[in-house]
């Protein structure tokens, strides 16, 4: 029962996911601790995996695929060795907290503009169907 009613909501709030993002920052800005920019990134951080479930179910259904979830992976680990070794060039080490924040704004940016690029393409080409 517990899990199927974690497993439903995920799926609502994957299905919108700028209502994840709008639900923590409130929560975050108005009983938390009042600094709006850290509830903007907190709600960018924790709608990022909605945002990434989303665009892959967009992305296997514009493209008739199953390999969405996994192209996006694939792309992130790719940033991740990018950017670890661009930071490895200029500082000499690598700081993994930094290279994890980074990554994962950066996912949430790609995959915010994915959503809508995807959702456009479905819905018009739901309209042309029709």
């Amino acid at each position: 029962m517990l899990l199927n009613f974690i497993f439903n909501s995920v799926t609502v709030l994957s299905i919108i996911p700028f209502v994840p993002f709008v639900l923590v920052y409130l929560v975050s800005f108005y009983f938390a601790n009042r600094d709006q920019k850290a509830a903007i990134k907190l709600a960018m951080d924790v709608s990022t995996f909605f945002l990434i479930l989303s665009v892959s179910a967009l992305f296997n259904i514009v493209f008739s695929s199953r390999s969405g979830f996994y192209l996006i992976l694939l792309v992130i680990l790719i940033a991740t060795g990018l950017i670890g070794g661009a930071q490895t060039r200029m500082k000499g080490k690598v700081n993994i907290r930094k290279l994890v924040r980074v990554v994962w704004r950066l996912t949430f940016a790609g995959t915010g503009v994915l959503y809508i690029v995807l959702f456009l393409i479905s819905f018009f080409t739901y309209i042309t169907a029709a």
